[in-house]
């Protein structure tokens, strides 16, 4: 996809979301909603599916699951800044330890960090709708850099 094309899908996706007191309300037949959730089903592929698998399930007690996992619901801004630089540490996810260091991806831009939040927390139990870029860009600048 050409930079143009995409840059004229997304001003129609912006274009289409309802204002209420000033924050977009997207809903599931948003072609913005639409246009992050498979743009970040390919960046998840990518970059995440190794370790996360691709049904977003994890594997066993060595990497969490995402597609249905507590911590999530919980943590939106720390697995947003986990995208980006990693995160170390004991996490605790439905009820279960992990301790294996998660590698950040320094090159993944906030458009991309934020289709892929809106792909993850989009399946499996989770139905939080659109996260939109500029959520994803405040939500960096608080975050805690290795």
């Amino acid at each position: 996809m050409t930079v143009i094309s995409r840059f004229l899908k997304l001003a129609l996706a912006i274009m289409s979301c309802i204002v209420v007191m000033n924050q977009a309300q997207c809903t599931t037949s948003d072609p913005k909603y639409k246009l992050y959730l498979v743009e970040g089903e390919k960046l998840y592929m990518t970059h995440c599916s190794n370790c996360h698998q691709s049904d977003g399930m994890g594997l066993r007690k060595v990497y969490p699951p995402l597609a249905s996992s507590d911590f999530m619901e919980q943590n939106l801004e720390r697995v947003i800044c986990g995208m980006k630089y990693g995160m170390k540490g004991d996490i605790t996810v439905n009820d279960v330890m992990y301790n294996q260091p998660m590698p950040g991806v320094m090159s993944l831009t906030e458009l991309e960090l934020a289709e892929i939040a809106t792909y993850i927390y989009n399946t499996g139990d989770h139905q939080r709708g659109l996260i939109d870029v500029k959520q994803v860009a405040t939500i960096m600048h608080s975050c805690e850099r290795p």
